[in-house]
């Protein structure tokens, strides 16, 4: 037996010494992973740290990713959570942040406690300096305090990959340095309103065919252009129709899901025919502005008013 012993020994540390010149693999036969083999037994510890930790990650993402399925289109109040007490949701929003769900895409709304953080980027402060990245641009949105008191804040729009799992957002303040944090998104609950008759929520098809007029309200953007309201709408077979006249006339085009609309003038400020997809809650449209020393697309959330909609003679 002690002979069987020896021998096993020194076949074993062979199959080490062999391992630990060449960087061997043992692949695992029930899951197929391959796990890297090494003398040293810190760095087995950190491999196996390492793999128990990318399995944690694969089921946090499953859970997200049904979540993410589950949710139904619509609006929704989440917990905004971040790595930092530098970087948090002002104070009268309680922590937290509106998600809006369109055609699975979830995007939350978030409102900062003052302008000292002047953009986002949704990824590494690596990423976020590089030319052609895409900033999250600030939004201008009023807060009252609990001694009624008010003040103009920077809020933003994010993308959400999924729920309740951290996600990479950097962020660059008025000193020009940008910084990485970690953020997630939890908790959705139906936003107040939300399927409940009194909140004047309308199916487009029960709408007769004619014209009308409707108030809205507008954000976005550095808060320096506006759109008309109230606006005029026009039905046509369970289609609606709005007439958007931006208080500039430097609007070249805008986006609505990716769809590309002109302006239907040529003097006077900029107006566009644009379809209205749904009321009573945020829908999200993209002006291209040559206001500045290159065009640029905006992001701008829309809400029509449903309880203004007025029929026009």
């Amino acid at each position: 037996m002690r002979k069987k012993r020896t021998l096993l020994g020194i076949l074993l540390l062979s199959i080490i010494m062999i391992s630990g010149c060449s960087g061997g693999e043992i692949k695992n036969a029930s899951s197929g992973a391959t796990t890297q083999v090494s003398v040293s037994e810190k760095d087995e510890t950190e491999d196996s740290d390492k793999s128990e930790d990318n399995a944690a990650d694969n089921s946090e993402a499953v859970t997200s990713s049904e979540n993410a399925e589950i949710l139904q289109d619509g609006v929704y109040t989440v917990d905004f959570n971040t790595d930092s007490s530098m970087f948090h949701i002002n104070e009268t929003c309680d922590g937290k942040g509106t998600l809006t769900v369109e055609n699975g895409v979830m995007t939350v709304h978030i409102t900062l406690a003052s302008k000292k953080i002047t953009n986002l980027y949704p990824g590494l402060a690596e990423d976020a300096s590089k030319d052609g990245a895409k900033l999250l641009e600030p939004t201008i949105d009023t807060v009252t305090y609990s001694d009624g008191a008010t003040e103009d804040v920077y809020g933003f729009d994010v993308p959400v990959p999924y729920l309740n799992k951290e996600f990479d957002l950097a962020l660059i303040g008025t000193k020009g340095k940008w910084y990485n944090h970690k953020v997630s998104v939890s908790n959705p609950e139906p936003a107040s309103g939300e399927g409940d008759e009194s909140a004047h929520t309308y199916a487009f098809s029960d709408l007769e065919d004619g014209n009308y007029t409707i108030e809205l309200t507008f954000e976005g953007g550095s808060g320096k252009a506006s759109i008309s309201s109230p606006t005029a709408i026009k039905v046509s077979e369970g289609t609606v129709t709005a007439t958007i006249e931006w208080s500039s006339p430097n609007y070249d085009y805008m986006l609505v899901n990716d769809e590309k609309y002109l302006p239907v003038n040529t003097d006077g400020n900029s107006t566009f025919e644009i379809p209205v997809q749904f009321f009573d809650k945020p829908m999200t449209v993209i002006g291209d502005t040559v206001a500045m020393s290159k065009p640029h697309e905006i992001e701008y959330n829309i809400i029509f008013h449903s309880d203004t909609l007025t029929e026009s003679e």
